[in-house]
């Protein structure tokens, strides 16, 4: 008989602020997509709880409310809390500014808790000086008016979503389960966030950015941006890609390339190569069974040493401890 006793993963709690003018695709999305987040015994892996100001109906910016059973206290107990997309108010977007309430909600947040806008509710987070000197993305259509009124935002509309460790923003409407997608990712690996999107009919990942989307009535020329280069990089992250070779194909000088790079992405181009192989490398630790020499070389570390090095810097853990907790059981 197995005497083994199986230990219940964690739950971890994610609580749901609704403001008025609140977009009602978005307000249920981390509803419907953590709930899907499921263990090896089906038990979900996340609480969702819902709150508004005061507990009381939530107005949409279509033609009803929603009634709220929960207060702001409930984000004193969250472990991520999520603003759902809030429609930009006449008070933000002439003053950039938040009522007495709304801050004195944001308040009650713990320390340690992750916080994530949805689309334009990043002009919330902006508005509470919670962006300030991060990068953020939100809704393409609206990075001009975000732009003005938070120049100390490094915003990146061509992405569909920017994560800064504990403040994690997301671009227009579906981009929002991308988000919680990588976050159930980042969380507990490719498996149960693959599944989690399967349960919910969606692609797991995206490639790409919100560029795709973006309404362009005139050609316009990318030579301002680092953005295409960092595609055309994604593509050849085996390949020992230097400073130069990327500021070639930007068409740029080294100087100038690395200045906008940092100011669109918030880091250095090596620190994003790195990052970005690291996060290739997790990929191929959880789906494959590739030795650990063979993914250092596929995704540009060269040497299992250099994976090792990386991987125990990013995230604290040997690459074979990584790939016994995250990888995707054969068939699922």
């Amino acid at each position: 008989m197995d005497m083994v006793r199986k230990i219940p993963a964690m739950v971890h709690r994610v609580v749901v602020l609704l403001l008025d003018d609140v977009v009602p695709f978005d307000l249920g999305i981390p509803s419907r997509v953590f709930k899907e987040a499921l263990d090896a015994d089906g038990e979900r892996l996340y609480e969702i709880v819902t709150c508004s100001i005061g507990g009381g109906p939530v107005r949409t910016n279509a033609d009803f409310s929603v009634v709220v059973d929960q207060d702001e206290q409930a984000l004193a107990t969250a472990g991520t809390v999520v603003i759902a997309t809030q429609e930009p108010t006449e008070r933000i977007l002439r003053e950039g500014t938040l009522p007495p309430e709304v801050l004195n909600a944001l308040s009650l947040i713990p320390d340690g808790a992750r916080i994530v806008s949805l689309c334009t509710s990043a002009f919330v987070l902006a508005a509470a000086g919670l962006l300030e000197g991060l990068a953020a993305t939100t809704h393409w259509a609206l990075a001009g008016e975000f732009r003005r009124l938070f120049p100390h935002v490094r915003l990146d509309p061509d992405v569909l979503f920017v994560d800064n460790g504990r403040i994690i923003t997301s671009a227009g409407a579906a981009a929002g389960v991308d988000l919680c997608l990588h976050l159930v990712r980042k969380d507990h690996g490719s498996g149960v966030a693959n599944a989690a999107a399967r349960r919910c009919v969606v692609a797991p990942w995206r490639e790409g950015g919100q560029a795709q989307f973006i309404e362009r009535p005139v050609p316009q020329h990318q030579d301002s941006s680092t953005a295409r280069t960092r595609q055309w990089a994604l593509t050849r992250l085996e390949e020992p890609l230097t400073l130069l070779d990327l500021a070639a194909h930007a068409t740029m000088s080294v100087r100038t390339f690395s200045r906008r790079f940092r100011e669109e992405t918030g880091v250095s181009p090596n620190q994003w190569l790195i990052q970005r192989r690291v996060d290739l490398a997790r990929h191929l630790l959880e789906v494959s069974d590739l030795p650990v020499d063979r993914i250092a070389t596929e995704v540009g570390f060269g040497s299992g040493t250099l994976l090792r090095k990386h991987l125990q810097t990013t995230l604290g853990v040997t690459p074979t401890n990584y790939r016994r907790t995250f990888q995707v059981p054969a068939g699922v």
